[in-house]
């Protein structure tokens, strides 16, 4: 798994290359945690976009994020996941809290304080 980081404005953004499974989970996770922590981040999207694989311990990395963001008052997203990945968030319900958008633009805005569509 590979991860970059790029920040706009308070909004975290985290580009995932590959498979998000139990040995990379707590990689991403604790990255993701001192990536925030160093921006001040309050929003946090994740682009999905090259994510070939994810388990439950991707599904517990996403829920973690998702419950510290909120405690920012903040809002969170998911861009660009493949079907593969948006499978598994549908099962776990996830893309009922976490809303899923298909472009990375349009996650943004929603980011950026914009409604769902």
């Amino acid at each position: 798994m590979e991860v970059s980081y790029e920040k706009k404005e308070n909004i975290l953004i985290v580009k995932i290359i590959g498979e998000i499974d139990h040995h990379s989970s707590n990689i991403l996770r604790a990255q993701t945690d001192a990536q925030l922590d160093n921006i001040n981040g309050k929003h946090l999207l994740f682009c999905f976009q090259q994510v070939t694989f994810m388990d439950s311990a991707g599904i517990g990395v996403i829920l973690g994020r998702y419950k510290r963001v909120q405690s920012l008052g903040g809002r969170i997203a998911i861009a660009c996941a493949g079907e593969r990945v948006l499978e598994i968030l549908r099962i776990s319900a996830l893309t009922k809290i976490i809303p899923s958008f298909s472009s990375k633009e349009d996650a943004l805005r929603y980011l950026e304080g914009g409604k769902l569509k």
